[in-house]
């Protein structure tokens, strides 16, 4: 059985990820794999950040 030597597709390069500023802590983050299909949702960086948002 021979392997192919078929094109392995992948993801855009890390530097070409769309960014968002979250709104607590006022630093830039990333767009990530598990945010895939709720990307414009997300609004906040983490956990901690969404649970102490500003009033």
């Amino acid at each position: 059985m021979s392997r192919g030597k078929g094109k392995i597709e992948r993801g855009p390069a890390k530097q070409n990820l769309p960014v968002k500023v979250c709104p607590v802590c006022d630093r830039p983050f990333s767009w990530r794999k598990k945010w895939a299909k709720t990307w414009d949702q997300v609004r906040y960086c983490s956990e901690a950040c969404r649970g102490s948002r500003k009033s």
